[in-house]
């Protein structure tokens, strides 16, 4: 989160900039290619700490993502956004450098090191040319072993996160997620907020962030993913020397596995603004089903093949209700949705959402047309290569396969998997996750033909 006081700060240290950005337009030229051309080494350090690795040695730079199992959802009731502050603190100070000296050498040396909390996860990445990664690497342990967590850098990163929580108030997508996850999970910490509540945040302190960090940040926990130039014999010291020092095993506790809730509600949030926005859903499918692909060709032919999917065709192309509609899959680790949204004029909100249910309907009685799963096999099996685009995005790609548990070699079946999905297969899923009368529908705005079953105007900062 670059709030303007840390963005200031770092703009004192551009003269590093240019260098990097140079290489990083030269990986991302390099790294250009198809998924299947792509070789990915295990490692494991002397330390037993084990990664997978994809070496490329035509640009020196490195590229390091983790993650820890446990994000959002394992924050305590009443400290909700814990991980959220904590995950802005992290480079905010760590060790002998208070957070304008850790600045200061990540910038003078052009190294990125950032964190992430999400819903099931702790993200974190090192990014480094190759002749200044032994400073990227002890940064990068400090960071996790040793934050300082500061008065001042806490308090300054507070605020900012204070600042978002007020301004999502005025933001209706943020509203209808809020709406939607609330029902769904009502009694789940998929129901709480990843930013927490201003209550929330205000009560968050160095001893909670603190034993965060010990809690969550261990071996047994973690995945690592690098790419970029270095070979793997070399990896494995430098791997220990990240994440050689963090406790063998974690204090977490996942959340138990969960339906969502709320079939065939709709919650209505009014805001008095001149466009409804739409946010449907009901439970979906888990990344380790067998019917992922067949449920993912489904799903581009609904709403997620932008404009040549139905709900464009529909909504947009054929009666121009709307700018943008759309569908996705949604699978954590403890549930899954398939979703669909988008936002209209108020007075055009019941026919959009009843267009939406229609064809919602008409994917689960017929299925897909051979023409269409022709098509989604092409795009789906076509522009996946195109995310290789930089070692970044190629090690987001490795840490997410690893996350998954679908096995080193399936950048090479991928493409198969998808291949493989006949419409016997789509029209099966179809009948099995879609149900437009078991939707969970939230609209907010001023709607016209919209008939709630529930009304909320109580969604607090």
């Amino acid at each position: 989160m670059n709030y303007p006081t840390r963005l200031s700060r770092r703009l004192s240290h551009r003269s590093s900039l240019p260098i990097f950005l140079a290489v990083f337009c030269l990986v991302s030229a390099a790294l250009t290619s198809t998924a299947s051309a792509i070789d990915i080494k295990r490692v494991v350090s002397p330390g037993g700490i084990e990664a997978w690795l994809v070496q490329d040695a035509k640009v020196p730079l490195l590229s390091i993502k983790f993650f820890f199992k446990g994000g959002v959802e394992t924050d305590p009731a009443g400290k909700e956004g814990l991980a959220n502050l904590t995950s802005t603190v992290l480079d905010e100070g760590a060790g002998p450098y208070d957070s304008e000296e850790f600045q200061r050498r990540m910038a003078d040396n052009s190294i990125s090191i950032g964190f992430t909390a999400t819903t099931d996860g702790f993200y974190g990445g090192v990014h480094t040319l190759v002749e200044t990664q032994d400073e990227a690497v002890d940064l990068a342990r400090l960071a996790l072993t040793q934050p300082r967590f500061d008065e001042e850098a806490v308090e300054r990163m507070r605020r900012g996160v204070l600042s978002q929580i007020r301004r999502d108030q005025g933001d209706p997508d943020f509203l209808s997620r809020r709406a939607l996850y609330e029902t769904a999970f009502p009694d789940h910490p998929y129901g709480r907020r990843a930013r927490g509540t201003v209550e929330s945040v205000g009560s968050i302190t160095r001893d909670d962030m603190a034993a965060f960090v010990r809690q969550r940040f261990a071996k047994d926990n973690l995945t690592v993913a690098v790419t970029g130039d270095i070979a793997p014999d070399r990896l494995g010291p430098v791997l220990d020397r990240i994440f050689g020092e963090l406790p063998a095993n974690s204090a977490v506790k996942p959340p138990t596995d969960v339906v969502p809730k709320g079939a065939g509600e709709t919650v209505l949030v009014r805001r008095p603004q001149p466009q409804s926005v739409v946010l449907m859903s009901q439970p979906g499918i888990k990344r380790d089903d067998p019917d992922w692909f067949a449920a993912t060709v489904m799903n581009y032919v609904l709403g997620a093949g932008s404009f040549s999917s139905r709900l464009m065709e529909e909504i947009r192309t054929k009666r121009g209700l709307t700018y943008g509609v759309y569908s996705y899959l949604v699978p954590f680790q403890h549930t899954a949705l398939v979703m669909a949204g988008g936002s209209t004029a108020n007075a055009n909100a019941g026919k959009m959402v009843e267009l939406m249910k229609a064809e919602w309907r008409k994917m689960r009685d017929h299925g897909v047309t051979q023409a269409e799963l022709d098509d989604a096999k092409t795009y789906l099996t076509g522009s996946f290569p195109l995310q290789f685009t930089s070692s970044s995005a190629i090690a987001d790609i490795l840490l997410q396969v690893q996350r998954d548990n679908l096995g080193i070699d399936y950048l090479d079946r991928r493409s198969g998997l998808i291949e493989a999905v006949t419409l016997e297969d789509v029209q099966r899923v179809a009948k099995r996750l879609l149900d437009p009368a078991a939707l969970l529908t939230v609209v907010v705005g001023q709607p016209e033909g919209v008939e709630p079953t529930r009304t909320r105007d109580d969604i607090p900062s």
